[in-house]
């Protein structure tokens, strides 16, 4: 990808240059859905529906918008066909395939978070409800 491909800079990815490498980062990858892009663009370009479906519960209006900033700043791309009704498929260039080892680097550590710190607090917090169900003087009866 050239310079030409994407002449402008986003001003938040701008400003992020000016604060740090860290920051940039999450300029660019921060934001509704964007790693869960990635992730499933990893596997293999996708079409629209499909991407869709495949990160969960956003609306469309968030999808496309998080598609073009990934675009614009150079992690995505997108081939139209000629075709009716036109055929869209997102796919990722080489800065984003670059991303494959901290996306699952990203992944393991949110599975291992959740297994230590999620999964805990939902079983408890599904004890409580079952606690709260029963009589406050139920063992003291018998």
């Amino acid at each position: 990808m050239t310079h030409e491909d994407h002449p402008t800079l986003r001003e938040p990815v701008r400003r992020a240059y000016e604060v740090c490498p860290v920051e940039v980062s999450v300029a660019v990858l921060g934001g509704a859905r964007k790693m869960t892009i990635v992730k499933h663009l990893l596997d293999a370009p996708m079409r629209y529906g499909a991407l869709g479906r495949a990160v969960g519960p956003v609306t469309p209006r968030v999808l496309t918008r998080q598609l073009r900033e990934l675009e614009s700043d150079g992690i995505v791309e997108r081939a139209v066909f000629p075709e009716v009704p036109p055929k869209v498929v997102y796919s990722l260039t080489e800065q984003g395939k670059a991303l494959a080892p901290f996306v699952e680097a990203l992944n393991e550590w949110g599975k291992s978070y959740a297994e230590q710190m999620i999964v805990p607090l939902s079983s408890r917090s599904a004890d409580d409800a079952e606690t709260a169900d029963e009589p406050a003087d139920a063992g003291a009866r018998g």
